[in-house]
């Protein structure tokens, strides 16, 4: 079973692990990662093993700095202005790769543009030490609910892995904002821990959405699923539903649900963020067949918390991409 260290106790060993090709879940203000040498093929490799994640799925890489990032990829000028603004920090930028960046194949799945991110905190102490980027999705078994604590890592993953290094609670609960720029036109490949409205307010220009194919991590259809069926935008709650509510206006026959989690009951969107996974893993243990979700708003971070309940209540053999 995994050992569970707090962040001051932690640095050595995470750092030998990492030395020794293997993988570490570590806190980012996010949700928590496992962490592996984005340029070391054995231990990129254990990410896949550990999570059980398709192949053809790419990884975000992280570094510790800009010069860093600009050793990996090329940063047109729009990319370079929203790294400026927003890194450290829930951001992640596809960037075209440079030749020779040492970064291993499977990290990319292939593609020729490579998604980077710079954290916080103890990630970024980690990877300044190392002196390499790290190959880092959520903390969780491919397709389900991602990690937001180190006990609900180890919940999952504590079996497979050795180390679980403990920062407490993320402080966002969701992953990072996926962006592109193409031919200066800014595109959200997925919504996550920064909202459209602070990008475009930096970049002075409108998102569009959409991909073709995959281009990120994130981007299945079947994503961060309970082992619970999901009802999304509920009015009326059936008998044996567990109910994830939002705000102060409950869903008619709220009564009957078996578990209730408020995401957050003055409607902050902040709060829900954070609260999402969580709560999501909370009802999935009470053994309800469905989780019935309450209406939540779309804008701001709510377009992220929407994305995310989709993908959960996606259906668990669709292989067709997101939007």
């Amino acid at each position: 079973m995994a050992e569970i260290l707090a962040i001051g106790e932690a640095m050595e060993q995470a750092l030998a692990l990492l030395e020794g090709g293997d993988v570490v879940a570590i806190p980012t203000e996010t949700v928590y990662g496992l962490a592996g040498d984005a340029t070391n093929g054995v231990a990129v490799a254990r990410i896949f093993e550990v999570k059980g994640r398709p192949r053809f799925n790419p990884l975000i890489a992280h570094v510790a700095n800009r010069a860093m990032a600009d050793r990996i990829a090329g940063f047109d000028p729009l990319s370079a202005k929203l790294a400026e603004a927003f890194w450290p920090g829930p951001l992640t930028l596809v960037l075209p790769q440079r030749a020779g960046n040492g970064i291993h194949p499977l990290v990319t799945a292939g593609l020729d543009t490579i998604a980077l991110r710079m954290p916080r905190g103890f990630g970024g102490e980690l990877i300044g030490r190392l002196g390499r980027p790290l190959a880092a999705p959520s903390a969780n078994s491919s397709g389900r609910i991602s990690g937001t604590t180190a006990q609900a890592v180890a919940a999952d993953l504590g079996d497979r892995i050795r180390l679980v290094v403990d920062g407490g609670p993320t402080p966002i609960g969701l992953e990072s904002t996926i962006l592109k720029v193409e031919n200066g036109k800014l595109r959200l490949l997925r919504p996550g821990g920064i909202g459209a409205e602070e990008i475009e307010a930096v970049a002075g220009a409108k998102l569009s959405r959409g991909a073709g194919g995959i281009e990120a991590p994130g981007m299945l259809a079947s994503h961060y699923a309970p082992g619970a069926a999901m009802r999304l935008n509920v009015g009326k709650i059936a008998e044996g539903e567990a109910l994830l509510a939002f705000g102060r206006n409950r869903a008619e026959g709220w009564e009957r649900a078996v578990a209730l989690r408020n995401l957050s009951e003055r409607g902050d969107l902040r709060e829900a963020a954070s609260n999402l996974f969580a709560y999501m893993q909370a009802l999935d243990r009470v053994g309800a067949a469905t989780i019935a979700v309450e209406p939540i708003p779309v804008g701001g971070l709510g377009e992220a918390i929407n994305d995310r309940l989709a993908r959960a209540a996606a259906p668990r053999d669709k292989q067709a991409w997101a939007p």
